[in-house]
């Protein structure tokens, strides 16, 4: 009896780590929240044809010019954060604005990982990201390759 077979193919860790390469976006000008839902996807692996989910495959993602993106509307300061510290009477509120004045990296890597998985594989994927306030970064020796987040989907 014959068949035609089509299975899913997995990628193994190994073979996924030999995939990945290091890419750099640029934030001058990026609405925010759109800018980091393809940063995730990058994180993830999700525009490669070898993705699988329970493996790391993304790439390493380099955010330059982080200080310069934008929100829309008022979201500066309407928009309210809300963590709580495990104590009574614990619960902070934080705007963007307040991040950002800690510096634009914890804003944007605030975003993106809370668009990753909360498990172990989200925690690792997390790491691959760098960002930079500024338009010079130090990962020059893994030769980064320039792309445009507009372009992707």
């Amino acid at each position: 009896m014959e068949y035609n077979s089509y299975k899913t193919a997995s990628v193994s860790k190994e073979a996924a780590h030999e995939q990945k390469k290091w890419v750099v976006v640029d934030a001058e000008g990026q609405i925010l929240g759109r800018m980091c839902t393809k940063v995730a996807k990058l994180l993830r692996g999700k525009y490669k044809p070898s993705y699988t989910p329970n493996v790391d495959c993304g790439d390493y993602v380099i955010v330059v010019n982080a200080s310069k993106v934008q929100l829309t509307g008022n979201k500066w300061n309407d928009r309210v954060y809300v963590r709580y510290t495990g104590f009574p009477g614990g619960q902070r509120e934080f705007t963007p604005a307040d991040l950002m004045a800690k510096g634009a990296d914890k804003l944007v890597r605030k975003v993106v990982k809370g668009m990753l998985p909360k498990n172990r594989l989200g925690s690792k994927q997390i790491t691959n990201l760098f960002i930079f306030e500024g338009p010079e970064h130090d990962k020059q020796a893994q030769k980064p390759v320039v792309i445009d987040i507009n372009t992707l989907k």
